[in-house]
């Protein structure tokens, strides 16, 4: 497991108890004793209006062929999650050296305000 990789993972619900099952990017490896990754939620519902701290994800297009997503997505950067490694069912694919460049930018300009 490393920072760039997409799993399908039990992602909780921001407003309400509960795990849904969802893809996400992984921004950490495991920390701790007890394992846990820092990831970044991806939905297939494209926003209205894109922030920033997004990345719209289109597995048409070669530089996200890697993810090996089903739909075009987006990566919301500012819908964080630690979890358990344990919650991480299956690897789907990864992000481009190039791709996680973006992210990462993103991410500290997120960070930063």
């Amino acid at each position: 497991m490393h920072s760039g990789e997409i799993y399908l993972a039990k992602f909780p619900f921001g407003d309400a108890p509960g795990m849904k099952l969802r893809p996400v990017l992984l921004l950490t490896g495991p920390v701790g004793p007890v394992p846990e990754v820092l990831v970044a939620y991806i939905s297939s519902v494209i926003p209205t209006q894109v922030l920033p701290s997004d990345l719209v994800l289109d597995p048409s297009l070669p530089e996200f062929n890697s993810t090996n997503l089903k739909a075009v997505s987006a990566l919301r950067l500012h819908k964080l999650a630690t979890i358990h490694c344990e919650s991480l069912i299956r690897r789907l694919g990864c992000l481009e050296a190039e791709v996680l460049g973006i992210v990462n930018r993103k991410l500290a300009d997120l960070l930063e305000r």
